[in-house]
């Protein structure tokens, strides 16, 4: 059975109210990502043990870690974020959640990102050493600008790499939006699929520059996802990032009027494709 997440400072800034909404929506799952404004990797451990208690509460599992790791340039220093990397990893474990969000560099000022493939294999490499005998996954997403911005060099990176501690998030409309790509769920899909474990139910129309679609209604392919979903009975989370107000590089903003909707809509075609999801 697949489970429905969130980034649910899409929702509200205010995190209580986050956990809240997410209990009165039944969805059983959150993906932290800020909280009350501050970003989950710069909490005080005060503000993490209040946190966690609040999701503890109302009843809720952590997706993952929804960090920013691998959103820097290559020719920022590599130490000071592999030490931030540890601090995600401790988070994962504090959270009890088995995946922590990541990226995969963006390249210098003017640069080709594709150009700097040795220099970002060499990055994961240093991140995966420190997961071992850990329980703890990278799940790394798709997006415009960083290396990983393709199927092709998503898939590079988790063959090269060769480790269950480097696995896939797959995001439609970042095809769209980054790729200009309406189809996918036909050409995207098949390639990262073995490698894929968690899902972002974004959806997103060509040429729209900064507002998502609600799901089904943009060219991400979300009732096609849905049904591949469906056939390998996946039983992963799909984390919703709707992104129906306001989208940007770190985040996004959807309300929640806008949020119920886009839950609604994954549920009914959820339903039509007989994806069973909770």
């Amino acid at each position: 059975m697949a489970k429905l997440s969130a980034f649910a400072d899409e929702v509200t800034e205010d995190f209580l109210q986050q956990v809240k909404y997410l209990q009165s929506e039944g969805v059983g799952c959150i993906e932290p990502r800020f909280i009350d404004k501050k970003n989950i990797m710069d909490l005080t451990k005060q503000e993490l043990n209040e946190a966690k208690k609040m999701i503890d509460d109302h009843g809720l599992k952590v997706s993952a870690i929804g960090s920013p790791i691998g959103k820097v340039k290559l020719d920022e220093p590599f130490e000071p974020h592999l030490d931030k990397f540890k601090h995600a990893v401790d988070l994962a474990l504090f959270f009890e959640t088995p995946y922590i969000r990541m990226f995969s560099y963006y390249a210098p000022e003017g640069k080709n990102i594709d150009d700097y493939r040795e220099q970002v294999m060499e990055r994961m490499a240093a991140k995966v050493e420190l997961l071992d005998g850990v329980d703890v996954t990278m799940v790394h997403e798709n997006e415009a600008h960083i290396y990983g911005h393709t199927a092709g060099n998503c898939v590079d990176l988790c063959e090269s790499i060769n480790s269950a501690k480097l696995r896939l998030a797959y995001d439609p409309a970042n095809f769209v939006w980054g790729e200009k790509m309406t189809n996918n769920v036909e050409v995207c899909w098949p390639l990262m699929k073995p490698y894929v474990v968690h899902i972002h139910i974004k959806d997103w129309k060509l040429g729209a520059k900064d507002v998502g679609s609600i799901p089904g209604q943009g060219d991400g392919q979300i009732k096609e996802l849905l049904a591949e979903l469906a056939a390998m009975n996946y039983d992963g989370c799909m984390t919703m990032e709707p992104h129906l107000q306001l989208g940007g590089q770190f985040g996004g903003s959807t309300g929640p009027e806008l949020f119920s909707r886009a839950i609604a809509a994954v549920r009914e075609l959820a339903a039509e494709v007989g994806l069973v999801c909770d």
